[in-house]
């Protein structure tokens, strides 16, 4: 299978760049993975489509603003730092712009000296290990100094932070948000409880390499970066009882389902884990754990796209996709949501 199978043509004015207002207003498109049938609705019309029983599979991580802008030590020359895994305490794996200011010794600082950093060594793709210096909580540092990361795609600044983060973010650790679930508000969430939907919660930190492309020309040879997740032993036992009991596991967004699909056993249940995974999904990938999903429009030969085409069949996909760009769906990050069920 081609990579550039994947290809599909999308206007720019249809990448969202900045999001909705209210955050369940979003277009709906709904996908029948049996029957390739659609219908257009409102994303806040997604409880009636959801059934007593059910169980929702959210990913409950939270974006770390993890871009940083200083000046090197000496120079002043400009840098810009984007925080990507952290190695210890005080020690982080970066990428950092522009790479040739930052050999091992340089040093930077942000803030008028609240952050202060030291290159220590450059590792795999050019990346850096940068050892931060500070006073106080160093997340505390990063929440008032940092930028969110935002997708190369969306160039507009985002006026509110918390706009990029799901309601019910919890841990810190990712590099971008788990957009599907950025259409979902407090309210509709206390309805879709109140409907006896069972709700689970899994953490993935993702990943910058979400957003590098497949530059392999045969699918199967691309490598998949690794993200770190978590399932606990009461979102494993909430999921599992729903699979017995016959409801439906939605899973909402490209992340839950990595999780779910890396914990599961031929059966489809799944147990407590915390790991790294480089699942890579892709037709034609049989899904043991996940019936439904929830998510946005993903770029062409992306990853992502490869995942939901695994789910639903690419034919399907490829015209849900077609109608979407002739309805003027927004795109990508803050754009509309597809529940293919």
């Amino acid at each position: 299978m081609k990579t550039s199978d994947f290809y599909y043509d999308l206007p720019p004015e249809l990448i969202a760049q900045t999001p909705l207002k209210d955050r369940a207003s979003s277009k709906l498109l709904v996908l029948d993975k049996h029957t390739g049938d659609i219908s257009h609705r409102h994303f806040f019309d997604i409880c009636d489509m959801l059934g007593e029983g059910d169980c929702l599979v959210l990913n409950d991580t939270r974006v770390l603003p993890a871009r940083l802008y200083g000046v090197k030590e000496g120079s002043g020359g400009k840098i810009e730092f984007l925080l990507l895994n952290r190695i210890d305490k005080d020690c982080w794996e970066i990428i950092v712009k522009p790479g040739k200011k930052a050999k091992p010794g340089a040093k930077f600082v942000f803030g008028d000296g609240l952050l202060q950093a030291e290159i220590i060594e450059t590792v795999n793709d050019g990346n850096r290990i940068v050892k931060f210096i500070y006073e106080g909580v160093f997340e505390n540092i990063l929440d008032r100094l940092g930028e969110m990361p935002l997708p190369p795609y969306i160039t507009e600044k985002l006026a509110d932070k918390e706009r990029y983060q799901t309601v019910y973010s919890k841990h810190n650790g990712s590099a971008a948000a788990p957009t599907a679930g950025l259409h979902f508000t407090p309210e509709l969430l206390e309805k879709i409880r109140l409907k006896g939907v069972n709700i689970a919660y899994v953490t993935l930190h993702v990943g910058l390499g979400t957003f590098r492309p497949v530059k392999c020309d045969d699918v199967e040879n691309h490598k998949m970066h690794s993200e770190f997740y978590i399932i606990t032993e009461e979102s494993a036992n909430i999921i599992n009882r729903t699979k017995k009991s016959g409801g439906r596991i939605i899973s909402v967004g490209t992340t839950s389902s990595r999780v779910l699909e890396t914990v599961a056993d031929d059966d489809g249940f799944v147990s407590a884990q915390t790991g790294w995974t480089d699942i890579f999904i892709y037709p034609p990938y049989r899904f043991k754990t996940v019936d439904a999903l929830i998510t946005n429009f993903h770029l062409p030969e992306s990853t992502l796209l490869m995942l939901v085409s695994s789910l639903a069949g690419k034919e399907n996909i490829f015209n849900a996709y077609s109608q979407a760009v002739a309805e003027k769906y927004r795109f990508f990050s803050f754009g509309d949501a597809m529940f293919i069920c």
